[in-house]
């Protein structure tokens, strides 16, 4: 039999050995924060992933569905996910800590990574309903999207602007695109407001069930919001059944962003997959055609992320 002394010979060799041997690195996980699957924001997202999939392989991709701009910047604080979708005035209240708009403290360890395309303040009424302007909603059955969410935000910039609330209406539902579009089709809804990509599928499918009138937010509306965030845009004739003449509306601008506790090289290969892939994400929805190189740092609420500017460096977007 070994004497004890030479047990622990063995052992400590061992123990040595085990020492000396390299740990194995710790899986790495990438969560994309999206929005509702009726929306712009998963599709694009689903593509998303998949390209940031095959720039990092030894990373397990997932992507999440969730109530958009709100619920993942906070996610994002909390550690919760590492590239998502946002509003830009979202952002800029997460940052600043706006209470009201779902932020109870400012979220600091926010890290932009790109602006990406406009979204659309897209007010859509049924035609019998008889709404043609802003005006005609009071009294009438609206949804404004899910609580709290950036649509929901947009929704009540939009009617302050134009000097209603929410108790003007006689009905508020806090619902997603696609179960507002479902009650519509039920006729327990007079209109939606659904802040998206052009072309969104939850409007596309409404239009072809029943017919619809784009509701206008003309130019004076928006510079009454008095936020830098909202824009003038116009909704081309055509994009939805029924809508045959361009109509006026507000934009907001979208951005991905992330937190300070992805790693440098993470950000930068995330950033680099989705400019040399965009192909992948115009394939997943049409919305994605706005998105250019040019305007990737364009009104950028937070700071940007060190692993994506090393990224817009090298291709002589950031000097």
């Amino acid at each position: 039999m070994r004497s004890f002394a030479s047990l622990c010979r063995v052992a400590a060799a061992a123990a040595a050995l085990a020492l000396a041997a390299p740990t194995p690195a710790a899986e790495q996980f990438i969560n994309v924060l999206t929005g509702g699957t009726s929306g712009v924001y998963y599709p694009l997202g689903v593509a998303l992933g998949g390209i940031i999939g095959k720039a990092i392989p030894d990373a397990k991709t997932s992507v999440q569905a969730t109530k958009a701009s709100v619920e993942n910047l906070n996610l994002l604080q909390a550690g919760r996910g590492e590239i998502a979708f946002t509003l830009g005035d979202s952002l800029s209240d997460a940052w600043k800590g706006n209470e009201e708009a779902g932020f109870k403290a400012p979220l600091k360890k926010l890290r932009g990574i790109a602006a990406i395309y406009p979204n659309y303040i897209q007010i859509v009424a049924s035609k019998d309903s008889g709404i043609r302007t802003l005006a005609d909603l009071k009294g009438k059955r609206v949804s404004v999207g899910a609580p709290k969410s950036g649509t929901e935000l947009n929704a009540r910039v939009i009617l302050k602007a134009a000097g209603l609330e929410y108790k003007d209406l006689s009905k508020v539902e806090y619902l997603p695109f696609g179960e507002s579009v479902e009650l519509m089709k039920n006729r327990q809804l007079d209109a939606t407001l659904q802040s998206a990509g052009l072309g969104v599928s939850s409007l596309r499918d409404l239009a072809i069930s029943l017919p619809i009138v784009v509701v206008p937010i003309p130019a004076d509306i928006v510079k009454k919001t008095n936020d830098p965030a909202y824009l003038e845009g116009t909704i081309p004739a055509k994009t939805y059944d029924g809508q045959n003449e361009d109509v006026p509306t507000a934009t907001v601008q979208n951005y991905l962003v992330t937190h300070e506790g992805v790693s440098e090289d993470t950000v930068y290969r995330m950033t680099k997959a989705l400019w040399t892939h965009l192909d992948q994400l115009v394939a997943a929805h049409s919305a994605a055609k706005a998105i250019k190189l040019s305007n990737a740092l364009s009104g950028m609420p937070v700071p940007l992320h060190p692993g994506a500017a090393k990224y817009y460096k090298e291709v002589g977007v950031l000097k």
